[in-house]
């Protein structure tokens, strides 16, 4: 009879610590899935950032690039019309 009862004590000790295991659990999913959530949005915000500055230095340096190819088409066209003039 002391078995029995034992058991059914434990039984229901165990069955009432499930709950608030459960309830934990659920707590702490909710709480990874925030910080997870939150950590992807610091990511693409920190991505766009660095996406937005890579965009501008290639601009200025194609710029840069562009302003002294045009230089030198300048300086080329110059040399054939005095070579053509001699």
């Amino acid at each position: 009879m002391k078995k029995i009862i034992l058991s059914l004590f434990l039984i229901t000790l165990l069955s009432s610590c499930k709950e608030e295991t459960k309830a934990k659990l659920e707590d702490a999913k909710e709480a990874v899935t925030s910080d997870m959530k939150a950590n992807i949005d610091s990511v693409k915000t920190k991505a766009k950032s660095e996406l937005d500055s890579a965009k501008v230095k290639v601009k200025s340096k194609l710029d840069t690039i562009a302003v002294k190819s045009a230089e030198k088409l300048e300086q080329g066209a110059k040399k054939l019309k005095e070579s053509v003039k001699k």
